[in-house]
């Protein structure tokens, strides 16, 4: 592994005087012996020393055990040092990381190393060496300082690693699980999940504009994960970015319609990122079901917005007859296409969707839009003269909703880009 260690580790030290020097030296004949007391007395005292396999104990242990007292004793000779110096601590601080062995019990082997160097030290000195053994616990513990900070950046940093890897991993297997592209009872048990769980669809307002930065998706994205932990807890799996997504979680199919998880996500995913957070869930019996249920809620919430329903919570019971509606079928493309000529009139489509909403009540209309009602019966009128559609007739109204909501309907079915939206 490459030595990255910080300039501080591989300072120059002062030079030990010559009586410290020979002190150091009468330890080389030691090395195995010190070695052996290292791993195998003073390192079982520490938790879960004794579990470790004997091979990593009696060869990784012990070899890195002898590599740290010839370093030390030949530092002492060549206070400047080498590159790669700490190259063998550093691999060994990624393999215990990799191994799941607790930081504090890795930290507290080579504090228990030195201790025992120490000592050995201290039993080789004379009376008259005294001044000789400080000089060397000094540089000792010098050196300690850049071993603990050459293992500790390693091991966190190899930890960090193998998080982000792990995270990545379980978004893959939701992915796969969504898109159908990997098995569903395969993803599910990976997942640790079983039995019926909730879908739940969560979308995200954009209020920041195209001018959004990566930087900045990435923090929205991890604040919405954070809320979605802390409210939904551990056993939810999601699949979430900047925009929102999806989130799995188990145990909660007695919540019809996912009405109280929703109800406990929206406000603070408001305080998250704004008030016009949308959700949306739907019951999955069990693994197969899992990829219509997440289409379901995505398509409830796009059915939603597609229909001007104000931002929070839709079941699809919300929505049921606006739903129907959107469905495809083979007179779709031309129903949508009477609101082609609104293409460059996002004002008229705004109000348009606003009188649908509001059950077709003018004065409802302009309070929400902030217009005088004139003003909204004279863009329902250029609605009229431009589509052809008589938006104030039973028959106009539901061709003019019926063309709303095809034309939110995703591009890849044939649908028109949303207009407006």
């Amino acid at each position: 592994m490459p030595d990255s260690s910080p300039p501080a580790h591989r300072r120059a030290y002062t030079t030990p005087s010559g009586s410290a020097r020979a002190l150091a030296a009468r330890c080389e004949s030691r090395v195995n012996e010190i070695a052996r007391l290292m791993a195998r007395d003073a390192f079982e005292r520490l938790p879960g020393y004794a579990e470790l396999p004997d091979e990593v104990k009696d060869v990784e242990i012990a070899a890195t055990v002898r590599n740290g007292l010839r370093l030390f004793l030949r530092r002492v000779r060549e206070p400047q040092g080498r590159p790669g110096d700490y190259g063998l601590f550093r691999e060994r601080a990624a393999q215990r990381a990799e191994e799941g062995m607790p930081l504090h019990t890795l930290l507290r082997s080579h504090s228990a190393a030195l201790y025992v160097l120490w000592q050995a030290l201290r039993d080789e000195a004379t009376a008259e060496e005294s001044d000789a053994l400080i000089e060397l616990v000094d540089f000792l513990l010098r050196g300690h300082e850049a071993v603990i900070g050459a293992v500790t950046e390693t091991y966190v940093a190899e930890q960090a690693a193998l998080s982000a890897e792990h995270r990545e991993h379980r978004r893959s297997l939701v992915r796969g699980l969504l898109d159908g592209s990997t098995p569903p009872r395969r993803a599910y048990d990976e997942l640790g999940l079983e039995g019926p769980c909730l879908v739940v669809h969560v979308h995200l307002p954009r209020e920041g504009g195209p001018e959004d930065t990566t930087v900045a998706d990435r923090r929205r994205a991890r604040r919405v994960q954070a809320v979605v932990d802390r409210v939904l807890g551990p056993a939810s799996v999601s699949l979430l970015s900047a925009d929102g997504g999806h989130v799995l979680v188990p145990g909660m199919s007695g919540d019809k319609d996912g009405i109280r998880a929703c109800e406990e996500l929206c406000a603070p995913l408001r305080q998250a990122c704004g008030t016009g957070v949308r959700l949306s869930a739907v019951d999955a019996a069990g693994a197969p079901e899992v990829p219509a249920a997440a289409r379901t809620a995505a398509e409830v919430v796009r059915v939603a917005r597609a229909c001007g329903r104000p931002a929070g919570f839709h079941s699809l019971h919300d929505v049921l007859l606006e739903y129907h509606l959107s469905r495809r079928n083979e007179s779709s493309d031309r129903i949508a296409a009477l609101l082609d000529p609104l293409q460059d009139r996002p004002d008229l489509v705004d109000t348009l969707r606003a009188h649908l909403e509001h059950r077709q009540d003018r004065r409802a209309t302009a309070r929400h839009l902030g217009l005088h009602p004139n003003t909204v019966d004279n863009r329902l009128a250029r609605i009229t003269e431009l589509t052809g559609l008589d938006v104030g007739s039973p028959h106009g109204n539901a061709l003019a909703l019926t063309a709303l909501l095809l034309r939110g309907s995703p591009t890849g079915e044939g649908g028109h880009e949303p207009t407006g939206a």
